[in-house]
């Protein structure tokens, strides 16, 4: 009998079993791939290490800080600063028609960007930051208002207010067109006011910390273990059967499997329609370069980019993708210091929206061939808002929202869930709650925080913690 089983290995899970660990809880992880991270996870292609998910990790803040999400992370799972060893963006922008906004970390160079492309709108902006500053992450009325109405009070420029909006749903939004209020607060700060930041060697290195603190303090981790059903009894979850067959007892379930996901572990009578997975999904290209970035005039390390005055925040209905907005990202243009190498390649990873149903309606022939296709037309986009790389790139590779549906099971291949956020962790049934993307924190360190909190809200209750 375990205290807990969580569903999940990704960032979440991870953090929860060794936040109950720490306290003694008897803790079982099952995960139903090979390898842990979830929708941040790596692979190796070709002798060359992958990222998959990871693009930076936001609500940076420098070594030492005590406030913040990235602080309290450490203090909560006992790390030091030192085991993410994360090296700070460089500068990134906003790219729309004719305007650029350039941003890094702690928000002065974001506003005096908005000071020269927008100076009738310094004030409100100003004014818009004071309203964030207090910003409660888990005053749920907040979840209920539109940031597009909201940010009108403060921002009269359709134009500014699009390119602030960009980024914010780009990292974390998963309503069409607009988002909560609430999640603009929460993205706002982390992107724009703490900031960007990234290890050296990856993803890999938060996961390989996380899997060794969770194994040391005494959690069980089960890969290949897929969790077929829970078993219920009396308005209970009593436990887990894998798709082996094998039944795991619990006193509590922790899922970080997504809501929709959840609720039809639960059984046919707890099924949601799929379109309450939400409906947005990307397609994401990697291209390894023969030489680093800035060698080729792009120092710049994301660029989120859109074609026209009015944000594309959609699913393409009538497309395999829409390649009208996107984020370029540039791994190598993180400051790293004396642990990079100027002679080596580089990166290029370029996102763009996808639709989940035409991918994965195709037959593998023609799945090849439009991703041969779409790998070119994103390409194309892309240098539009940047220095040509194409006749750098010595290997590739890319995936697409049947990708993302095989290795995490998300409905529609979502990659930030629902758009109703269970905030507050809870079920239907007494002791099983939701932690991850669809409890309502996004990013590694939001998702990091959101197995903290759920574990600390509900599942440490003695307060031993």
């Amino acid at each position: 009998m375990y205290d807990t089983i969580i569903i999940g290995a990704g960032m979440s899970g991870l953090a929860a079993g060794i936040r109950l660990a720490y306290f003694d809880r008897k803790v079982c992880i099952v995960e139903r791939h090979n390898t842990v991270g979830g929708l941040n996870s790596f692979y190796r292609l070709g002798g060359r290490d992958y990222d998959v998910g990871l693009h930076a990790i936001t609500n940076f803040t420098e070594r030492g800080a005590k406030r913040g999400p990235l602080a309290r992370l450490l203090r909560q799972l006992r790390f030091r600063w030192e085991d993410f060893a994360l090296a700070p963006q460089r500068e990134s922008a906003v790219v729309f028609p004719g305007v650029t906004l350039r941003f890094g970390n702690q928000g002065a160079l974001l506003e005096s960007e908005v000071a020269r492309a927008f100076p009738r709108e310094v004030d409100g902006y100003r004014r818009l930051i004071e309203q964030l500053v207090d910003y409660d992450d888990l005053e749920t009325d907040q979840f209920t208002h539109s940031a597009r109405e909201r940010i009108e009070a403060f921002i009269g420029d359709p134009l500014l207010r699009e390119m602030l909006l960009c980024p914010l749903m780009w990292y974390g939004n998963a309503r069409e067109h607009d988002m909560d209020w609430g999640q603009f607060c929460i993205m706002f700060r982390s992107i724009f006011l703490e900031g960007l930041a990234r290890p050296h060697r990856g993803v890999r290195l938060i996961l390989k910390n996380l899997v060794r603190r969770y194994r040391e303090v005494g959690g069980e981790l089960r890969l290949r273990a897929g969790v077929a059903r829970m078993a219920v009894e009396q308005g209970r979850v009593t436990g887990v059967v894998l798709d082996s067959g094998e039944r795991l007892e619990g006193r509590h379930v922790l899922s970080s499997a997504g809501w929709v996901e959840t609720m039809r572990l639960c059984g046919p009578e707890r099924s949601l329609p799929t379109d309450r997975a939400g409906r947005l999904s990307f397609v994401e290209t990697m291209s390894v370069l023969d030489r680093r970035p800035e060698r080729i005039g792009h120092g710049r390390t994301i660029v989120f980019f859109n074609d026209s005055p009015r944000f594309h925040w959609r699913k393409p209905e009538d497309e395999l993708c829409d390649p009208r907005t996107g984020v370029i990202c540039s791994p190598d243009n993180f400051e790293y210091g004396d642990t990079a190498d100027a002679a080596a390649g580089g990166m290029i990873r370029i996102t763009t929206l996808a639709n989940y149903d035409r991918w994965s309606s195709l037959d593998d022939d023609a799945y090849r061939r439009q991703k041969m296709r779409w790998f070119d037309r994103i390409a194309e986009s892309a240098v539009r808002f940047m220095p040509d790389y194409r006749r750098h790139v010595v290997a590739t590779d890319m995936f697409t929202p049947k990708t993302i549906h095989r290795f995490t099971r998300h409905e529609n291949g979502t990659v930030y869930g629902s758009p109703t956020k269970q905030l507050d962790g809870r079920t239907h049934l007494s002791n099983l709650y939701i932690c991850g993307t669809d409890q309502g924190y996004v990013g590694i360190v939001g998702a990091i925080m959101s197995g903290i909190s759920i574990a600390n809200r509900h599942l440490l209750r003695d307060g031993s913690a």
